[in-house]
């Protein structure tokens, strides 16, 4: 990077968050994380440098306006947001979905992501060359049988990544949408654990199906995922906008 950004990173504590906030940090950049994890954020205040934290939930508006306005002032202002924060939400048919579990999903993945980029925008159109990255899925190109109320967040993260990126380019803003497909980690081993106790076969069955719809035969490593967005905050990237940017392994549906 060509001069010291200032990054926040959503539910930065753990997982894909915590690789994205370790590759800006360890670039050089100045990042404020937030997470709800309180316990999370300690542990990784005291193994990255200069981090600065604050705890919010997402899905609260109150708790995203003051923890933007925390992040600007321990940034010093604002070049970069990075929108991570998501929930999975529940796995049933549409016709078996919980309504209610189907709005929690939609509050954070969605009216949550709108609600911290509205409050960051005033702070990034005063950077010289601010970047919005939006976290979306592999699930927002493909339909996810059993998973609507995750695919219909994650397909909604798209149009407001192709909007914002309309409505922000006169002001050297740049809005990209990143699509992780299946991510190495405990989240997805639990997620086979599970499949192969249902199912009878396994893990390693269970791995192979996974696998099965994707040309390169292995899970996305969350480093890859934080190199892609720093390369998209950096100068480097500083003619792409608006675009969709599959990190998946070349997956060809979601299951």
């Amino acid at each position: 990077m060509s001069a010291v950004k200032r990054v926040l990173v959503t539910a930065g504590a753990a997982g894909i968050g915590r690789a994205i906030v370790q590759a800006f940090a360890a670039a050089g950049a100045k990042v404020h994380v937030c997470d709800l994890d309180t316990a999370a954020l300690a542990t990784l205040r005291a193994s990255v440098p200069g981090v600065t934290t604050s705890a919010c939930d997402i899905g609260d508006r109150a708790s995203v306006e003051r923890m933007v306005a925390e992040a600007a002032v321990a940034l010093g202002g604002l070049d970069v947001l990075v929108n991570n924060a998501g929930i999975s939400g529940p796995t049933a048919s549409v016709e078996q979905m919980d309504p209610d579990a189907w709005e929690s999903v939609l509050r954070v993945n969605l009216t949550g992501t709108f609600n911290v980029t509205r409050h960051a925008i005033p702070h990034l159109k005063r950077s010289p060359a601010g970047v919005i990255l939006v976290m979306s899925s592999l699930a927002g190109r493909f339909g996810y049988p059993n998973r609507s109320p995750y695919a219909t967040t994650k397909w909604g993260l798209i149009g407001f990544t192709k909007t914002l990126s309309r409505e922000l380019g006169e002001f050297g803003i740049r809005v990209n949408a990143v699509l992780p497909g299946a991510v190495e980690g405990p989240r997805i081993e639990r997620v086979l654990e599970g499949r192969a106790a249902a199912s009878g076969r396994s893990v390693a069955e269970e791995r192979t199906a996974a696998l099965a719809n994707q040309s390169i035969k292995r899970m996305v490593a969350p480093q890859d995922i934080a190199a892609l967005a720093v390369f998209l905050a950096s100068d480097a990237g500083r003619s792409i906008s608006g675009q969709i940017l599959p990190i998946d392994g070349d997956s060809q549906s979601a299951s």
